[in-house]
């Protein structure tokens, strides 16, 4: 599966994504960093790419509804520091299967998963 780094997540994660065997990148591999969020979004979806996010407003199916993306994971974090971050998505993509979060807005909050999905 591939992904793209919001600008909000560690640059470090790409490199320990790839070792997982996520083909990851970041906004800033593209030079994406400081565009709109309409603009990443898009970015992400020509290229395939889940979009993996800290940035709530991502999250708001009437802006971003299900189906009309390659997928957006928003992280809702208690704690935002890198660590905490870097664990939280290793936990996702270890324990979950992300061809199964494409198209899909997805919330990951304490552990848990909150999909919405375009038929939903």
């Amino acid at each position: 599966m591939k992904v793209k780094l919001d600008e909000g997540l560690p640059v470090s994660l790409a490199g320990r994504l790839t070792a997982l065997g996520v083909d990851a990148d970041t906004v800033f591999d593209e030079k994406l960093a400081g565009c709109t969020d309409p603009e990443v979004l898009a970015a992400a979806g020509r290229e395939g790419r889940i979009f993996f996010t800290l940035d709530r407003g991502f999250g708001n199916i009437q802006s971003y509804p299900p189906g009309s993306h390659g997928g957006i994971v928003v992280f809702r974090l208690d704690e935002q520091s890198a660590r905490a971050v870097v664990v939280a998505v290793e936990n996702l993509v270890t324990r979950h299967d992300l061809a199964d979060l494409a198209g899909t807005v997805t919330v990951v909050h304490r552990g848990l998963l909150r999909i919405r999905r375009a038929d939903a």
